[in-house]
């Protein structure tokens, strides 16, 4: 079926999936896999790509299941940046599949060896148990090659690879087919509510990201989280606004206290103020690698400034 949809050129929203999992038509090559995470799929001359491989084993499962039932090829996997949400099922797909991976050259050494997420989210130490799960830590899968930045070609497919980093150090977004797979550069309406403090790893790259998504030419976009729109700049701008008010809202809480804060004072007040109420270990982290990237970026504008007080690390306005 989904090889006669294709050749014949027909357009349907949607080919085949059940509840949880939908495989939609973007254009003539070019497919999304829509769920909680979005996985793109590429279909040329009787090859098949896809754009990251969903968080674990059961995430591909369901993803083969579908493209055998509609006769459509597997070959290629590429991974646009190295959380487990997006490469955790890759090892399930190069072991049952024999599926090439293919990943940006920081992202892979993460990939290869993914106990480094929990670790530099443990301050570099060795992560204590809560954080070895596969949230945090993908199963470890060797990548076949590596991304360059600028024009790539796999088999029969040619896409160009676009430096989008802040959500990770080396994340990546795929343009092909004139659509733009954007991963994680930027989030949909509702994943920007439901999370509140988007995870990022650098404020100023990924505000620099953002406005590079502004000006790429293309038919149209789809993020790892969110849905896939034609005019997208709406959307980018909108992560764009929150990143800001978020940023300005935590220095008008540092500019508060003369003294300053301390760094566990500074995260209980920015997340009380935002409601949010953290329920374990691995989520405190996220939240605070990104408050710390807010913070980092205003000390580079010499907004704040990085101190230590009575064995303390504290935030001080300037």
């Amino acid at each position: 079926m989904g090889d006669l949809l294709i050749n014949c050129g027909y357009r349907v929203p949607y080919i085949f999936g059940g509840n949880d999992l939908k495989l939609q038509n973007l254009s003539e090559h070019c497919y999304a896999f829509t769920g909680s995470v979005t996985i793109g799929y590429c279909i040329k001359e009787g090859k098949g790509l896809l754009i990251d491989s969903g968080l674990d084993d059961s995430s591909m499962k369901k993803v083969i299941k579908i493209l055998s039932n509609e006769g459509l090829p597997l070959d290629f996997c590429v991974i646009t940046h190295a959380h487990a949400d997006h490469f955790g099922g890759a090892h399930f797909l190069k072991k049952k599949q024999g599926t090439s991976l293919f990943a940006p050259k920081l992202e892979k050494a993460i990939i290869e060896n993914s106990i480094l997420e929990p670790i530099y989210l443990f301050n570099g130490a060795n992560p204590i148990n809560d954080l070895r799960n596969k949230f945090l830590e993908g199963q470890s899968v060797v990548i076949d090659d590596e991304l360059k930045i600028g024009e790539n070609s796999i088999g029969p497919f040619t896409f160009e690879v676009i430096d989008l980093p802040g959500h990770s150090y080396g994340h990546v977004g795929l343009l092909v087919d004139d659509v733009l797979y954007a991963a994680d550069s930027y989030f949909g309406r509702d994943t920007l509510e439901k999370h509140v403090i988007p995870f990022i790893i650098d404020a100023d790259q990924t505000l620099d990201s953002l406005e590079k998504l502004l000006h790429i030419p293309c038919k149209g976009a789809i993020p790892g989280h969110g849905d896939y729109e034609e005019n997208f700049v709406k959307t980018v701008q909108e992560n764009i606004d929150l990143h800001e008010e978020r940023m300005n809202t935590l220095l008008t809480l540092v500019n508060g206290s003369k003294e300053g804060f301390a760094f566990e004072k500074i995260m209980k007040e920015y997340l009380n103020l935002h409601k949010i109420t953290v329920s374990n270990v691995g989520q405190w982290l996220l939240f605070r690698t990104s408050v710390t990237a807010y913070l980092t970026s205003l000390e580079r504008k010499k907004l704040l400034s990085f101190t230590i007080s009575n064995n303390e690390l504290v935030i001080k306005p300037h």
